[in-house]
């Protein structure tokens, strides 16, 4: 016999599990329903750490969403008594008139944040290190840092647990029917219904949504963790998140957390998926060579053996912002996708804004320029 819930969250890693916590506590009955274990490194939320930061170059609408995000995580840690958040700053570097730059710039003006010009040489006392490319402007963050990011699935799963949500791992969807007050859902072993759907199923999307109006592209992001020579790059240095645009893409990196060897990856790039599932996650040496080079110009200390690498899929919207909204004609159903490689520091509050969107079909939070309106 089928069993029944008030909302149904399919996918929960970073926004799934956030949108759960969010909907148990408001006294839902919630399933959420993962194809894989609790946490895993098959999608796009694994990896140990990503930056969170306000000066957000990509937009300054997100700015707003960004410090109700800030506020969630805090309570998240409070609520779990877990460090999910690590203050460390962010070190930003490009052109002066490139996109990183001039949109930190525009993003901290619009809403008063506090950043910080400095020169190359002051880089180099404050940050030992880094070497600044000729020609570069660098802006100094002081309130970005990173999440842990499983430690903060975890925290929302437990919350969510708490509040009575019913969490099932190892739990692959065969079928979606949505109907027109109601959806069904089928696994290989059980038939769910409930009044409202979420899916936050990151490079499944279009699978579970093969009808979504808004064409996604997922793309392969190699991230490797390289050895170093000097201690200095350590977190408890007071090392520095950085970003880094580059003639030959863009670049980011943590401080380390062992002493021994540091995360980078390239954020730019495309190199498209056919099945999230069938994904080669292999070590090439043309995954390696690009954060090399990066390596090379800009970290010396930073040495060319690679200590462990992972893999992580970003699904892309045509404009790389987030799609956040109800379906057409089914706005039972609510969908946040598109995340495009910068969404987890969002998790927290796109987790609100689904509930909001599930509960009442509109949220209060500044989302609109997030709607698939802007595609018509």
């Amino acid at each position: 016999m089928a069993q029944s819930f008030d909302v149904i969250v399919l996918g929960i890693g970073g926004c799934g599990s956030a949108a759960c916590a969010h909907l148990a506590r408001r006294g839902l009955q919630v399933l959420g329903l993962e194809q894989f274990a609790s946490v895993h490194h098959l999608g796009s939320s694994h990896g140990e750490t990503r930056i969170i930061r306000l000066a957000y170059f990509e937009h300054p609408n997100y700015v707003p969403l960004l410090r109700r995000s800030y506020e969630l995580w805090r309570e998240l840690e409070q609520a779990t008594q877990r460090e999910l958040f690590c203050p460390s700053q962010l070190l930003l570097s490009g052109p002066p008139q490139g996109e990183t730059i001039t949109g930190a710039l525009r993003a901290a003006t619009e809403h008063h944040l506090t950043i910080e010009e400095l020169t190359a040489n002051a880089v180099a006392r404050r940050f030992p290190g880094i070497m600044i490319p000729e020609g570069h402007a660098v802006l100094l963050e002081p309130d970005a840092g990173f999440l842990h990011v499983e430690r903060c699935i975890e925290a929302h799963q437990t919350v969510a647990r708490e509040h009575g949500a019913d969490l099932r791992f190892q739990s692959p969807v065969r079928d979606i029917h949505i109907a027109q007050n109601s959806v069904t859902v089928t696994t290989a072993t059980e038939t769910f219904h409930a009044a409202r759907l979420v899916i936050t199923a990151g490079a499944w999307t279009s699978l579970c949504l093969p009808t979504l109006p808004v064409p996604l592209v997922v793309s392969r992001k190699f991230v490797g963790w390289f050895e170093t020579r000097n201690r200095a790059y350590q977190v408890d240095a007071g090392y520095p998140c950085f970003y880094f645009e580059m003639p030959h893409g863009t670049f980011y990196g943590f401080p380390s957390l062992n002493g021994a060897s540091m995360k980078l990856a390239r954020h730019s790039g495309v190199e498209p998926v056919s099945d999230p599932t069938t994904v080669d996650r292999g070590c090439h040496a043309d995954d390696i060579a690009p954060l090399v080079e990066f390596a090379g110009a800009v970290l010396p200390e930073v040495t060319h053996t690679l200590s462990q690498h992972s893999v992580c899929l970003y699904t892309l919207s045509p404009d790389h912002h987030f799609l956040v909204d109800t379906l057409p004609d089914s706005p039972h159903v609510s969908v946040a996708c598109g995340l495009s490689g910068h969404g987890f520091k969002f998790a927290s509050v796109l987790g609100q804004a689904l509930a909001d969107l599930a509960t009442e079909q509109s949220s209060r939070l500044p989302i609109g320029f997030l709607s698939r309106q802007r595609f018509l």
